[in-house]
């Protein structure tokens, strides 16, 4: 494959017309949308769509309406010329950067796409509207790229179970193809938001894996008890100074219904966690 000059396009009529153009040329479509900041996370998404497919297309876009009126949309780290050059030595066709009003012309509170109960659990319990906000813009950027693919890591894993019941029940033509999580070295998992940990901080963040391996050494040495497998985990973290746990849940992988008394073989862990004031989120499957 000959080197590809990746392309910026921030108007949404011109990725409309780029999509239905590829489509006439008999090229299947990858989309991986982003809110930028890119990390290797990221990349391996924009990799597996460059073997896959024959167009690739990266959204980069925070979108406001997927963050509380608390939440740190205006802070959120960006970087759009180091975004760029992370695309292009990918070989992504596009990275497509729009404006608000490019995808919200009537506004921010005019339509809305929602999975409701999917959308209220977990993450959704402490961010209302947080979901409603994603399945929204997603809904946009599958309908402005025509994509055959939409790539998602797990590291968001209810965002990824919600993204394919609304594809399931819209009837989109999409794909939702889901990714493996990504670490760093020390078993942090993978996020835009790790940059804004301190040094401390971020040794403290590192109890979250570590709480989610003891609890799967715990489950695969027999365990079934929710309130056991939780504790584990929780007394790992609750140890840091600077951690505060909004959730540990144990889930079906294919539902997100939590498991309250009994785990059965298939399940698993999901937690969110703010460090030194930074929330993250992780997850590991038990089994």
């Amino acid at each position: 494959m000959s080197d590809i000059k990746t392309r910026i396009i921030r108007d949404a009529k011109e990725l409309s017309r780029f999509a239905k153009q590829a489509h006439y040329d008999h090229k299947t479509i990858g989309l991986v949308p982003t809110m930028g900041y890119l990390h290797e996370g990221h990349l391996s998404l924009i990799r597996a769509a460059r073997e896959k497919c024959g167009v690739v297309i990266v959204s980069d876009f925070v979108n406001p309406t997927q963050f509380g009126p608390k939440e740190d949309y205006a802070t959120y780290p960006r970087d759009e010329q180091a975004d760029y050059d992370k695309v292009q030595s990918c070989q992504a066709d596009v990275l497509f950067i729009p404006g608000v009003d490019d995808l919200y012309p009537n506004g921010q509170d005019s339509t809305w796409v929602e999975v409701n109960r999917l959308g209220s659990i977990l993450c959704g319990a402490s961010r209302p509207g947080h979901f409603r906000g994603v399945t929204t813009v997603v809904t946009k950027l599958l309908l402005l790229s025509q994509a055959d693919y939409a790539f998602f890591g797990e590291k968001d894993y209810q965002q990824l179970t919600i993204l394919r019941r609304m594809v399931q029940d819209l009837g989109c033509p999409t794909e939702i193809v889901p990714m493996p999580l990504v670490r760093e070295h020390d078993g942090l998992a993978l996020s835009s938001r790790n940059v804004r940990l301190s040094p401390e901080a971020r040794l403290q963040a590192l109890s979250l894996n570590r709480g989610l391996k003891k609890a799967r050494a715990m489950f695969q040495a027999g365990c079934r008890k929710a309130d056991d497998l939780i504790g584990e985990a929780q007394a790992e973290i609750a140890i840091q100074p600077d951690a505060e746990i909004q959730y540990i849940s144990i889930a079906d992988p294919d539902t997100l219904d939590l498991f309250l008394d009994k785990v059965p073989d298939r399940a698993i862990m999901l937690l969110a966690v703010k460090v030194g004031g930074v929330r993250l989120i992780d997850n590991m499957h038990l089994d």
